[in-house]
């Protein structure tokens, strides 16, 4: 994200909202990247054409897991984020460390001089239905207009669906206070993203299909509209 923001997360179909998932009694670990015509965070646009990779290790319900961007463009900031969490059937708590290089380096942590931003959240995943909460409470948060830590917070409800053979998922988020961090100062209660997304796996031989996923998103704060495109390996 650019600089005074930060993720993560992530662009895909349900970006920011965790599946279902049961403890499994051995360690798991995944790897994949994804290619994406832009990045598009919380209805944010903090950059164009980007690789995404991302790398996660999963036991008994913990997970700890690693993801970047990094984009074609030299001026586009590169992130490094940093997410351990704790699901069971639909629940799902988290704690993530941003980080955004163009500021201090990496191992500055002081409240009033880092590139980090922290967040808690917290979600439950009811099938039909998923809602997410994020709050960042250390790092680079925004402010208010008096000057205090504003605790920007983020909340999400996402819906998955199928339509004509493909994945779906309609999904709204917004602000609930005043804070620097979204939308270019947020002033209170906004609507900062509105989403549409779809994906499909392309066949390209027997064994193996290339999923590739498509969004449209919208800001009625900032007045913004995006339409990405991404591949994922």
């Amino acid at each position: 994200m650019k600089k005074m923001y930060l993720t993560g997360t992530v662009l895909f179909l349900m970006a920011g909202t965790p599946a279902i998932s049961t403890a499994q009694n051995k360690v798991e670990a995944d790897i994949g990247a994804d290619l994406v015509s832009g990045y598009i965070w919380r209805g944010q646009d903090l950059g164009n054409v980007s690789v995404q990779p991302s790398v996660s290790l999963s036991y008994k319900g913990f997970s700890l897991s690693g993801w970047g961007s990094v984009g074609f463009d030299k001026e586009d900031t590169k992130e490094f984020d940093l997410t351990l969490g704790y699901s069971t059937g639909g629940f799902s708590v988290s704690v993530t460390d941003y980080w955004f290089d163009g500021g201090p380096g990496y191992f500055h942590y002081d409240a009033h001089h880092t590139s980090h931003v922290f967040e808690a959240q917290i979600g439950y995943d009811f099938g039909p239905l998923a809602v997410n909460w994020y709050t960042n409470f250390a790092g680079a948060d925004g402010v208010k207009s008096n000057g205090d830590r504003a605790y920007s917070s983020y909340f999400s409800i996402a819906a998955p669906f199928t339509l004509g053979g493909m994945d779906w998922s309609a999904e709204i988020g917004a602000t609930p206070w005043e804070t620097s961090f979204y939308n270019n100062g947020a002033s209170g209660f906004e609507v900062s993203h509105i989403g549409l997304g779809v994906s499909k796996d392309i066949r390209i031989t027997t064994s193996y299909s290339l999923p590739v996923f498509a969004q449209a998103i919208w800001n009625p704060s900032t007045e913004g509209a995006y339409f990405v495109f991404g591949i994922s390996f």
